[in-house]
């Protein structure tokens, strides 16, 4: 059995081929002398190796008040392990970390280093995580912003998994002619990232390895993943259960607009607007004395003239009843928008 106790023998960290004693080491000069980035790997390998077989993680804070959840360590091996099936991963595997490891994703990239046996290099991370890259890797992990910034040098990942933010149609039509083999992840850190992956051109998301789903009496996404937790794990997440390994994401649940008795479902309506808005934008919700609630386009960007045929491919539902600009979204850490903070400040004339 693996065991959070053990590093694969295979493991290397940037080059260097490091036992757990050499690793404990290593994490006390990153800690000590490393800058902020490496400091915080350094911090999380030092609590990795120490003897509490449970450990803190804190979640994004997308759709509520982030907060903190305690998972048993092994949970995180056995999610790193269904990761190495799912993707067929190998022991000297080459793999990129550019995700910030003060979070699941970022942290779950060492993991499965630590457990699979990969050759891991760690760059700093940013929106640009390929521009000093000049070799090529078997596996990585990008936001979608990481990944519209480093088109032009996919071709050094062999398999790509994206995660984090909703991928764009745009962006999905430039990865569909390219030679990488990409993913769009269904994940948060409740479920210790990613229990389905979406081959980029595919529709349906497939189940990693020991997961099993259904829904419950809203539509909304009920995950059973007993090596991760021993309770099901509800979402807000509207999908359209095609198998018992596959479904279609509809959009969040807390999302929906229900206009005048019409449900709208705002990242359908985003997808077909992707290619029309060269700025971050959303469909929001917000009150309306005769339909209750109305449906609104909200583009970070100063006021301009939209194209008259950008609202072409929405039926009249769906079409926003108001474009609103705002010179700045609210965030997460993680650089999720944070669309209820966005909607409470907008100030209706």
């Amino acid at each position: 059995m693996n065991s959070y106790k053990n590093i694969h023998p295979q493991f290397r960290l940037n080059g260097f081929r490091l036992t757990k004693d050499e690793l404990c080491k290593a994490t006390f000069d990153l800690i000590k002398e490393g800058s902020s980035y490496e400091k915080t790997i350094g911090l999380f390998i030092s609590e990795w190796l120490d003897n509490n077989p449970e450990i803190t993680l804190q979640t994004s804070g997308t759709t509520g008040k982030s907060k903190k959840i305690t998972f048993q360590k092994q949970a995180m091996v056995d999610s790193a392990l269904a990761t190495g099936n799912f993707f067929e991963l190998k022991p000297e595997d080459t793999a990129l970390c550019c995700l910030p490891v003060n979070f699941i994703a970022g942290k779950m990239m060492l993991v499965r280093a630590f457990v699979l046996g990969l050759n891991l290099d760690i760059v700093e991370p940013d929106s640009y995580p390929l521009k000093n890259i000049g070799k090529k890797y078997s596996f990585c992990a990008m936001t979608p912003m990481q990944v519209k910034n480093s088109i032009g040098k996919l071709h050094f990942i062999e398999k790509l998994i994206i995660g984090g933010s909703k991928l764009n149609s745009d962006l999905e039509k430039k990865l569909v002619n390219l030679p990488v083999k990409s993913y769009e992840t269904y994940a948060s850190t409740e479920t210790l990232t990613h229990i389905a992956a979406r081959k980029i051109g595919d529709k349906n998301f497939k189940l990693l390895p020991d997961i099993a789903i259904s829904t419950d009496q809203r539509g909304c996404l009920v995950i059973d993943a007993p090596r991760i937790s021993n309770q099901k794990i509800t979402t807000n997440d509207l999908v359209e259960l095609k198998s018992e390994r596959e479904f279609l994401w509809l959009g969040r649940f807390d999302n929906v607009i229900n206009s005048g008795g019409i449900k709208l479902f705002p990242e359908k309506i985003e997808a077909l607007l992707a290619e029309k808005i060269p700025y971050r934008f959303f469909i929001g919700g917000i009150s309306d004395s005769s339909l209750g609630e109305k449906s609104v386009l909200v583009i970070e960007s100063e006021k301009y003239e939209l194209p008259p045929d950008v609202f072409n491919h929405l039926d009249k539902y769906e079409k926003p009843k108001e474009i609103i600009f705002v010179p700045e979204f609210f965030e997460t850490e993680t650089g999720k928008i944070k669309r209820n903070d966005v909607l409470k400040n907008i100030k209706i004339d």
